[in-house]
């Protein structure tokens, strides 16, 4: 208890100002740390990098403190009483006592700093110039906006490769009030994809992405293809742009914000939380043509970073609509089991692993009110919807169902409770009978890996066993 040692001492008004002022300074931690606990979102302010470094001034003038207070503390008790040996041990003792009360602080300190570094390197400090809808207006940094809608994109760049091959493709459209989620999922051999007029790519590609290739222009070329023809762009590096305008074009959604993660780094961030729990429906083989390099074995299984990254990425004995079911179980199991514990736990880890992973146009003027949006999206519903056979054909994509299906999607999110399903992972789709006309097109094949038959979008942890 600082003071008590002055009051020992006979220094009884410095022992009553110190205890007063400790006791102060206890009561305002609980109700900070009540405040956090009750609310996540309250912990928000954070993110902020201005308020990061002020936690940094404040851990650091409290451990100074602290070891004042020790110190003077010492002093006052007059240890030149002592013998020699009581100096040493007396005074070894609180040397020790200094770095055991200075090290929290110092803790907090290197993970604030941390943070700030991650953030630094991830969020771009201004505002897409292309992106005109970021306000500054803190009571309103969404611009009006009722829903957001985020694209994740699992990036393929491995090191035999040139370029950045968008393997995995998910849009999350979050309902702003509530934090409720629908994620939809892509497939990467989507052909022939359609832009829209204010996009570069409409007036080289009326009729849709190299649609004058019967097995080409596949929707996982897209950003890549963008970026090797900036001449078509009117710029450089506009891949993610000519992605997201695809995307939202074909879903009947505008596209806000993009989040591309490297898949062979996501192997390090699964390692960083610890690994993921997942249920696993039945072996799976991974590695070389015939997945000889191992098998994830059928139950309920705890993955390392390798194995959820092949769970998700294997083709052996399945398809790309499998992997896109397995996939977004990844993402539902992550977003489940990354928990504030976890996180705190192994915070340098996990800021390492998303410093060297991440990269997206989300400004870090918007951080805040994300981190706000995050906590409630934790705590809502995520309905989920793919576009796989044999409801959707990704050879020949019917626009008209994908947007109607898109709608119907988010208008079921909206329901309560008791009349929408809640979150998971679904398998294929099905459309209302307010579905257009069936187009003119050739039959879809049944894709070679079961889907389940369910309609609408569906739950992630009934499917996922999460």
């Amino acid at each position: 208890m600082p003071g008590a040692a002055h009051l020992r001492a006979g220094h009884r008004r410095t022992g009553l100002v110190l205890i007063s002022v400790y006791a102060v300074l206890l009561l305002v931690a609980l109700a900070l740390g009540l405040s956090v606990a009750g609310n996540l979102a309250n912990a928000s302010w954070l993110a902020n990098s201005s308020n990061m470094m002020l936690v940094v001034v404040i851990a650091s003038v409290l451990a100074l403190a602290w070891f004042a207070v020790l110190t003077t503390s010492y002093v006052a008790l007059g240890p030149n009483k002592l013998n020699q040996q009581g100096q040493i041990f007396t005074g070894i003792v609180v040397g020790v006592l200094c770095v055991a009360v200075m090290s929290p602080f110092a803790l907090t300190a290197n993970y604030v700093v941390t943070a700030r570094d991650a953030i630094k390197s991830i969020f771009p400090s201004a505002p897409d110039p292309e992106d005109p809808q970021v306000t500054h207006n803190p009571e309103d940094p969404w611009n009006g906006k009722d829903r957001v809608n985020f694209l994740l994109i699992g990036g393929d760049a491995a090191g035999n490769r040139t370029g950045v091959r968008t393997d995995s493709m998910n849009v999350a459209s979050v309902d702003l009030k509530t934090g409720t989620t629908v994620l939809f999922s892509l497939p990467r051999n989507l052909q022939h994809v359609r832009f829209p007029s204010s996009s570069p790519l409409h007036k080289q590609f009326p009729n849709g992405f190299m649609a004058e290739l019967p097995n080409g222009g596949l929707l996982n070329e897209v950003w890549q293809y963008a970026n090797d023809n900036p001449q078509l762009m009117g710029g450089r590096n506009k891949g993610p742009r000519a992605l997201m305008d695809a995307i939202g074009y074909t879903l009947g959604l505008h596209i806000d914000y993009y989040m591309l993660m490297n898949m062979y780094g996501f192997a390090d961030l699964v390692d960083a939380i610890g690994g993921l729990k997942i249920k696993v429906e039945q072996d799976v083989k991974w590695g070389g043509l015939y997945g000889t390099a191992g098998t994830i074995k059928a139950g309920y299984r705890k993955l390392t970073g390798e194995q959820a990254l092949w769970y998700g990425r294997s083709r052996v004995g399945s398809d790309d609509f499998s992997r896109m079911s397995r996939q977004r179980c990844v993402i539902g199991a992550f977003a489940q089991q990354a928990t504030p514990t976890v996180i705190l736990s192994r915070f340098e880890r996990i800021a390492g692993a998303a410093k060297r992973l991440a990269q997206t146009n989300i400004p870090e003027s918007l951080l805040q009110p994300l981190v706000e949006l995050a906590v409630k999206v934790k705590d809502a519903k995520i309905t989920s919807l793919q576009f796989v056979p044999p409801e959707f054909y990704s050879g020949r994509p019917d626009w008209a169902k994908i947007r109607t299906a898109t709608k119907k999607a988010v208008n079921d999110s909206l329901r309560p409770a008791r009349r929408a399903q809640t979150a998971n992972v679904s398998a294929s789709p099905s459309v209302t009978a307010s579905t257009p006309a069936k187009p003119r097109t050739a039959t879809p094949t049944q894709t070679p890996t079961r889907n389940s038959q369910k309609s609408g979008a569906q739950s992630l942890d009934e499917l996922c066993g999460l």
